[in-house]
């Protein structure tokens, strides 16, 4: 997946909250990820964490006073200003949200703060009473007036023991918004609308049963995080799964093919490609039964089944030469001739194609081998994580929507 943290020079405030220790977590995951972290602490942070600490997992000094010692050398707030690609203050107390809001540069991080040439990020971390306050909602209002990115505390048990909203969000929801705006910014798929289906289509015999398959959405969910990481704006419309996405996405769930039908040729027009990993139904039932069949009056049963909606035809038939579409094809047998016809037959770009013959291929695997087939040639590539996979896909989808 795409990494837009690495090479990122962040410089991390830490202030006086007991959310202080997961400031360790931050700095670990920014690390792991490739950036170089700078920690400005307070004073008062100080007297929740120890700089050894922190400097031992950033691998440099903890910069906390103006004069580092009394022979003239000092720490320029400007430079760290000047450094920085990025400036996130984790946790910020109502007191240091103040003091942001209002220019009182009485300490290293509001004056490094008030140098920052690069966005500011900041997570509040306090009591819900103290969050909900009047003057600390016009401290964050004013932030927001300046540009600076508040990251919403979540809702939760608080070190008073209250329940409430206060408690600083997650390290790793806290690294994820970097990682989604320095994406948004930088990827190669920027100003670009990505619209993916994934994920099984269930088509109901009667209130308890269905027509299903065995698709868990993994390929198709690892491509929209891929596609968000380089940030496209991503649609994602995806049957009954049980993934999560890592980026923000616009999401629809659907449950049958008639609704992916639906969805996909509403939302088509609006997006610069499609990539319809999905696994859809093919038939659904003539009838759907109003009560659950039952066995014992029935007896033999014999369900007649309609064709569903082509989704990849339809699309193929509205497809503007702007647009790029992407097919997906499981086969069990004559597998590259199949997928060719298929992409012939919609309007296709390319096609994905994966075969169930091979091993570690196909539903409910977290990897997968594939096939990238267009009107000119096939590639090949060797079994990967889907993760991987995804990035092979994007890349080709990039090149093709830059010969568009």
């Amino acid at each position: 997946m795409a990494n837009t943290l690495k090479g990122k020079k962040i410089v991390l405030g830490i202030t006086g909250s007991i959310a202080a220790y997961k400031a360790c977590y931050i700095i670990r995951g920014l690390i792991k990820q490739g950036a170089e972290v700078q920690v400005v602490i307070t004073p008062a942070g100080k007297e929740f964490i120890t700089p050894v600490t922190l400097s031992a997992l950033t691998s440099k000094p903890v910069i906390s006073e103006f004069f580092a010692q009394r022979d003239g050398t000092w720490n320029s707030h400007v430079d760290l200003g000047l450094w920085a690609d990025a400036m996130l203050i984790a946790p910020a107390t109502a007191s240091t949200i103040g003091k942001m809001a209002n220019g009182v540069a009485d300490n290293m991080l509001i004056t490094t703060y008030l140098s920052a040439k690069s966005p500011v990020f900041v997570a509040p971390a306090m009591d819900l009473d103290m969050y909900a306050h009047p003057s600390t909602q016009k401290n964050l209002d004013t932030l927001r007036s300046y540009g600076n990115h508040i990251i919403e505390p979540g809702t939760g048990e608080l070190a008073s023991h209250l329940v409430g909203k206060g408690r600083m969000e997650e390290p790793e929801v806290i690294i994820q918004y970097l990682a989604n705006y320095f994406a948004g910014k930088e990827g190669d798929l920027r100003g670009k609308t990505i619209m993916i289906t994934a994920g099984p289509t269930y088509e109901k015999i009667d209130p308890v049963r269905f027509i299903g398959n065995y698709s868990s959405g993994k390929m198709g969910f690892a491509i929209a995080d891929e596609c968000a990481a380089r940030g496209a704006k991503v649609i994602m419309i995806s049957g009954p799964v049980q993934q999560q996405l890592k980026y923000p996405a616009n999401w629809f769930v659907v449950e049958s093919a008639d609704q992916m039908y639906n969805a996909a040729c509403n939302f088509f027009m609006e997006a610069d490609a499609a990539i319809l990993s999905a696994a859809v139904a093919d038939f659904t039932p003539e009838q759907v039964a109003d009560a659950k069949i039952k066995r014992e009056k029935e007896g033999e049963m014999t369900l007649r089944l309609k064709p569903t909606k082509d989704i990849a035809a339809c699309l193929g038939q509205m497809k503007q030469d702007r647009q790029v579409l992407v097919g997906f094809a499981l086969e069990t047998n004559d597998e590259q001739h199949n997928a060719e016809d298929k992409l012939q037959r919609k309007n296709l770009d390319f096609i994905v194609l994966n075969s169930l013959n091979d091993k570690g291929a196909g539903f409910q695997y977290d990897t997968n081998k594939i096939s990238i087939i267009d009107c000119e040639s096939k590639t090949d590539f060797p079994l990967k994580s889907k993760v991987e996979v995804a990035v092979d896909i994007v890349d080709r989808l990039v090149e093709v929507l830059n010969n568009k």
